[in-house]
């Protein structure tokens, strides 16, 4: 691979707000229900995408409501529409201090878990044949639970790839224990390793991935006579929202002020990319801005998809480094047939629409776009956990975790 290969030293991606661009071409975004549908009773026409890339844009119910004037959540305001919004917030947070994390768990549920001593090359095709995106590691060596493998770590290895290319023999050799060499190689700061007690309150864990940027956290027992930590399983972001979704919806229905009128989301400095950028080039701007997705636009900037980070995966496997100056194109050709699309809404859908949305489906992020799907911005659920737990708490209130 030539010098256009390499990447910053930068933190590696999928940690911070999902501030990135996207690109198909243009289409109106669909309604909320699951994004198999390829038009809306209520747009012009069927989306026109691309052979290949048909993928529908599925969009939360909007109901449209005059905006108040004031975008504080003060308890001495008098807007009615204020009071609302902060009785559901603080509603969510007590329900959440009186669950526990166990209790987000399904009924039933498979839990894959990696020895530290695996290949790394190994790792992807476990993945990639169980259809996950992350696993807890294991150090059986000493018992203990040794952190968690997701697509960050991969970029990670690409990165090394890119920085010493002359070692790609030694690259498929590493091993699960040894990604922390290979981040202090690129010089890159570890995350930190953090994981909660399943009955433990859910704000615990919540106030915990946020503040360590983490998406997903993994819940470690302790056993009472051997004292050997026991990996319960790994709980989300989305998994800890749609929680809230279906249990809390009488708090949910409250929340009905539009998201750019209480800030969620990123809307200036948005990283994009085109259909016929490289994987590296996208790969590039998750490193360089500390982003898990990045948006694929047109030239007239109209949302065509949406690479993300776990889209790396199946471009390398099997140590295909050299693929990853493949068009994004070819890479979102790799995707699953299930795969369920990319969700948008607008500037002025509400919060209460968007948790409806995460109820009925499996939404990761946002892509906020106006009437024509020109990109305007887009809202990690990082943005909405953080929204709901933290907006309007006082500094003490903070520091109890």
């Amino acid at each position: 691979m030539d010098d256009s290969c390499t990447l910053p030293d930068q933190a590696a991606p999928g940690t911070g707000s999902d501030a990135a661009g996207v690109s198909p071409q243009a289409s109106q975004p669909s309604t909320a229900s699951a994004g198999n549908s390829n038009t809306d009773p209520n747009l012009n026409g069927p989306l026109t995408l691309r052979p290949g890339h048909e993928l529908p844009f599925v969009a939360p119910s909007s109901y449209l409501r005059p905006k108040p004037s004031s975008r504080t959540m003060s308890d001495k305001t008098s807007n009615p529409l204020d009071k609302d919004q902060m009785q559901g917030l603080r509603g969510i947070r007590e329900f959440l201090k009186v669950r526990t994390s166990y209790d987000v768990l399904p009924l039933s549920f498979r839990l894959v878990i990696l020895d530290n001593d695996l290949l790394i090359r190994k790792s992807l095709n476990i993945l990639i044949q169980n259809g996950i995106v992350s696993a807890p590691l294991w150090d059986s060596r000493n018992g203990t639970f040794a952190g968690l493998l997701t697509s960050t770590d991969y970029i990670n290895v690409i990165q090394y790839y890119c920085q010493f290319p002359h070692e790609i023999d030694q690259v498929d050799q590493f091993r699960l224990s040894s990604l922390r060499d290979i981040e202090r190689a690129i010089g890159v700061l570890p995350l930190e390793t953090v994981s909660v007690h399943p009955m433990r309150p859910l704000y615990e864990a919540c106030r915990r991935m946020l503040k360590t940027r983490a998406r997903r956290i993994p819940l470690i027992d302790t056993d009472d006579e051997t004292g050997r930590e026991t990996v319960v399983s790994v709980i989300t972001q989305y998994r800890i929202l749609k929680f809230i979704a279906v249990n809390n919806e009488q708090h949910t229905m409250l929340l009905k002020k539009p998201v750019r009128e209480i800030g969620l989301g990123t809307y200036i400095d948005l990283a994009t990319a085109n259909m016929n950028s490289s994987v590296l080039d996208v790969i590039y701007l998750m490193v360089k801005y500390n982003i898990s997705a990045v948006p694929i636009v047109d030239k007239d900037n109209r949302v065509m998809n949406l690479f993300e980070a776990v889209d790396v995966i199946p471009c390398i496997k099997g140590g295909a480094y050299d693929e990853l100056t493949a068009t994004v194109g070819d890479a979102l050709s790799q995707r699953a047939e299930d795969f369920g699309g990319i969700y948008t809404c607008s500037e002025e859908d509400r919060l209460d629409s968007i948790f409806e949305t995460i109820r009925k489906s499996r939404v990761h992020r946002l892509i906020v776009v106006d009437d024509d799907s020109r990109l305007k911005g887009i809202i990690s659920l990082s943005d909405i956990l953080k929204y709901v737990l933290l907006y309007g708490e006082e500094e003490d209130d903070l520091q109890e975790y």
